[in-house]
């Protein structure tokens, strides 16, 4: 998919999920054959000429200004990752590099030594793909139990977490409110396709969701942008039942990420974390020889 249409399918999108009264214009009763602003109206409030905005949402330019796009963005009541996410459509062909092999993700020492430091955590570290390239013991337990400790391991078989949420009943079963952990994994991978449309990995696990999963095809049609920094979840666990999580992103930028979630002091979600804790020791062989060792 080009950049043109990218920005023209999302600037269709967002312009059809507002209505008049949201933006105070006044309908006069007017009936509307399509849901939403039309473009006159949209080119009127960010100040643009209609025929300027039309040749945009019809992939027919990707030249726009910053200052323009800040303006449609202004319009659209875009949020800060959405309007990141409008600019960043408009350099996917002139950043696009033929036959461009994206380097491998692996775990970055500053990542390895913060891993270490959140043993205690349920912690994974997510590459741009949502691929896991590492866990600790606590977020194995957490957030794929029912998976080889050591799948991250190798790269070749490495889980990927929005092929969890979409296609693995076990994932899809963790979370209470399924589609709101689902639109938010759609929302980022929205933004990282903007930011890398060069990465043909990344675009086979879309092609791959797209096929496999109609919900997701469905909630990637919506042109929905979502950072995930922070989010709460409930979550229901196999082990230790229903617990309520913060979810929550320690590193940004070019590297991995890194992910823990987090539980409020002296609450059940607390205890049923410990609880989990707990029993991920008394299985693992290691932690009991090691504990047997200082007895």
């Amino acid at each position: 998919m080009t950049g043109k249409s990218q920005l023209g399918d999302f600037l269709q999108a967002r312009r059809s999920q507002l209505r008049p009264e949201d933006v105070g214009m006044p309908t006069y009763g007017d009936l509307r054959r399509v849901p939403g602003l039309r473009r006159e109206e949209l080119a009127l409030l960010a100040g643009v000429s209609v025929s300027y905005y039309t040749r945009l949402e019809q992939g027919q330019s990707l030249s726009a200004s910053p200052e323009v796009l800040d303006a449609i963005a202004g319009a659209l009541r875009l949020d800060e990752s959405e309007r990141r996410y409008l600019h960043d459509l408009t350099q996917v062909d002139r950043s696009r590099t033929r036959g461009r092999r994206p380097a491998p993700e692996r775990v970055t020492e500053a990542a390895a030594q913060l891993m270490e430091v959140l043993a205690d955590v349920p912690a994974i570290v997510l590459g741009r793909r949502s691929d896991v390239l590492a866990w600790n013991r606590l977020g194995h337990a957490l957030f794929a139990g029912h998976l080889e400790p050591h799948a991250p391991d190798l790269a070749a078989r490495r889980p990927n977490m929005a092929r969890l949420v979409f296609l693995d009943c076990h994932t899809r079963d963790l979370y209470a409110d399924w589609p709101s952990k689902a639109r938010a994994v759609v929302g980022n991978l929205r933004l990282v396709a903007a930011e890398h449309p060069q990465d043909t990995a990344l675009h086979a696990l879309l092609g791959e969701l797209s096929a496999q999963s109609g919900e997701f095809a469905s909630m990637w049609a919506d042109h929905r942008v979502k950072a995930c920094a922070v989010a709460t979840y409930e979550m229901r666990h196999p082990l230790v039942g229903p617990l309520t999580v913060v979810q929550q992103t320690l590193s940004h930028g070019p590297g991995p990420t890194i992910v823990v979630a987090t539980t409020e002091t002296g609450s059940a979600s607390r205890a049923a974390l410990t609880l989990l804790a707990r029993s991920t020791i008394a299985t693992d062989p290691a932690r009991m020889g090691s504990r047997a060792s200082t007895v």
